[in-house]
């Protein structure tokens, strides 16, 4: 019994040890099998070719790489064109101290912006540099043109007292013969008075017919005398703008020293003159 044991064993022991190397040899195959698929599985890497440039090639690429390239180029010229800050960093210069560059000046750069080309240049700069200069519109043609008054030199030599406030209503019993035409009947406004002499202001009614004794020429030395027709109509020569006919409603100046003439008037003819001073001189001349 004993032996028949052993044998059993060492039989055992043996089938054991054939199965591993089965296995074992199985296992090389395997690993055999799977190594030459993955050595076709990876592609070979191509050998770098290798080009003997000639003198031509070196020389086109030597200046592709000293010129830049035209698309930066165009880019760089499209874009606006950056405000200059108001002071840069420091340089360096050839001597090797370091320089700080400055702003230029407004005119400086209006000046630049102007001579650049249209390209680098901002619309709203383009059409500032393209519009014509701002001209002064011109009167249209026919219109007159009304120059202004330019201002007096000097002040009225009358002095001013103090004035006081007066009216005056009409009455027929205050036109008198007294004043300085024999031919006309006068209305004092009490204006001189008022005033302390510095204005007159009366109505002047004239006594029909119109004689040679009315049209005789003459001057006023005053400072202010202002005429206007209440009604009826009065005939005037005035030198240098001749013979002129005033009616109801019309105004003039006459300027002291002046010479004019009553050619003839209407029987209904009233006035009203205004003078500065009240007291002034006439004088008869030829």
């Amino acid at each position: 019994m004993a032996r028949a044991t052993t044998r059993k064993t060492s039989a055992g022991r043996t089938t054991a040890a054939k199965r591993a190397a089965t296995t074992a040899a199985k296992t090389r195959s395997s690993a055999g099998a799977k190594a030459p698929a993955a050595r076709k599985a990876a592609p070979k890497a191509a050998p770098a070719k290798k080009t003997v440039a000639g003198p031509k090639t070196t020389a086109r690429t030597a200046a592709a790489k000293k010129a830049p390239p035209r698309k930066a180029a165009a880019i760089k010229a499209a874009a606006p064109r950056a405000i200059a800050p108001r002071a840069s960093a420091p340089r360096k210069s050839a001597a090797g101290t370091a320089t700080t560059r400055k702003p230029a000046p407004k005119a400086t750069r209006a000046a630049a912006a102007k001579k650049q080309p249209a390209a680098r240049m901002t619309p709203a700069t383009a059409r500032k540099a393209a519009a014509p200069p701002a001209r002064r519109l011109a009167a249209p043609a026919g219109r007159k043109t009304t120059p202004r008054p330019a201002a007096t030199a000097k002040r009225l030599a009358t002095p001013a007292s103090a004035q006081s406030f007066t009216v005056s209503h009409v009455s027929e019993a205050d036109f008198r013969a007294d004043g300085l035409r024999p031919y006309a009947r006068y209305r004092d406004l009490g204006i001189a008075a008022a005033t302390g002499g510095l204005c007159q202001a009366h109505v002047i009614r004239f006594v029909p017919p119109c004689t040679d004794e009315v049209r005789k020429r003459h001057i006023h030395d005053t400072e202010l005398q202002l005429v206007y027709v209440l009604q009826g109509w009065i005939k005037n020569e005035f030198e240098g703008h001749g013979e002129q006919m005033m009616s109801a409603g019309t105004c003039w100046l006459q300027p002291s020293g002046i010479k004019h003439t009553v050619l003839d008037y209407s029987p209904d003819c009233e006035v009203l003159e205004i003078i500065v001073p009240a007291d002034f001189k006439t004088k008869e001349v030829d």
